[in-house]
């Protein structure tokens, strides 16, 4: 069969695929040779943005990780939240990918909105295709692929709450972390559980970054890509086990997220709430007086 034909019926399938969930939207796509666009047809300019700026990603994730991105994604654009939000089973992304589609699928409605763009977005999404193209799913940990991938994407990741951090030091300061290992297969589905697995999952890569270099990460992947676990790709590549890594990184986390340092990060909200007690205890002190004022006027009337 003539790969054209072969071509065509496969973007048919995947358009057959999704045009269910899309409650009738028109839809429509674009291709070049590097990449597939489907798009409801009011988001057509979104569409030519990504094949405009999908080579330039393409090339800095090759050069990132010294592997092709050699097949030809699928790029599906939903301008609908509630409509994407029912395709993803989850209220908290603005994005995800399908690596055994080859395709990524994007909330445009969330896109430009701070820290969202439609390319640190794809960049984000294409680096998880790309793990996945040359890493099987049971050797790489879901929390050390979303921490690469949000390390290549400048610190974004595809989840659309906990953008500050604040899930991380509240937890380092109460000490309720969640174990890595628990974040191996999955992420927790509560808000606050999800934000805490993705601030963790980008901490502890930026703290690999930090400690060993970035090298070092590309190693691991190196190993996990020629079928070590994490365990021993960790050991081979930093010549500590996976065990000790977590250690270290949580010994970093308590020297730099203190009670002092929160407080500092949060010095306006401090100060906000310590004027508002000032003012209710100013407020009370008040009523008392007025109370006694009343009290020792009733005492004259009747002396």
């Amino acid at each position: 069969m003539p790969k054209k034909i072969i071509l065509i019926l496969s973007l048919f399938a995947t358009l057959v695929f999704f045009i269910k969930p899309l409650h009738g939207f028109s839809t429509d796509f674009i291709q070049t040779e590097e990449v597939v666009v489907n798009f409801e047809k009011s988001l057509k300019h979104a569409a030519k943005e990504i094949t405009v700026v999908y080579p330039g990603v393409k090339t800095e994730l090759e050069g990132k990780f010294r592997r092709k991105l050699d097949f030809r994604p699928t790029i599906l654009l939903i301008g609908n939240e509630k409509t994407f939000q029912e395709m993803s089973g989850s209220n908290f992304i603005a994005a995800y990918a399908l690596p055994e589609k080859n395709m990524v699928v994007i909330d445009y409605s969330k896109m430009n909105a701070y820290p969202f763009t439609l390319r640190i977005t794809l960049k984000h999404e294409l680096c998880h295709l790309l793990l996945s193209r040359y890493i099987s799913r049971e050797k790489l940990p879901k929390w050390f692929n979303e921490g690469v991938s949000q390390w290549v994407s400048g610190g974004i990741a595809e989840i659309i709450i906990g953008e500050k951090e604040e899930a991380l030091k509240q937890a380092v300061l109460s000490g309720r972390l969640i174990d890595i290992k628990d974040l191996a297969v999955k992420f927790p589905e509560d808000k606050d559980s999800i934000s805490l697995a993705y601030q963790e999952s980008k901490s502890i890569v930026e703290y690999i970054d930090r400690e060993f270099g970035a090298g070092s990460i590309l190693h691991i992947l190196a190993f996990l890509e020629n079928g070590d676990d994490m365990d021993t790709a960790t050991q081979k590549s930093l010549l500590i086990f996976a065990e000790e890594l977590e250690k270290r990184w949580h010994v970093y986390l308590d020297k730099r997220i203190s009670w002092f340092t929160y407080i500092g990060d949060n010095l306006y909200t401090v100060l906000f709430f310590l004027a508002a007690l000032l003012t209710i205890g100013g407020f009370i002190r008040f009523l008392i007086k007025k109370r006694a004022y009343k009290d020792e006027d009733i005492d004259d009337l009747y002396s």
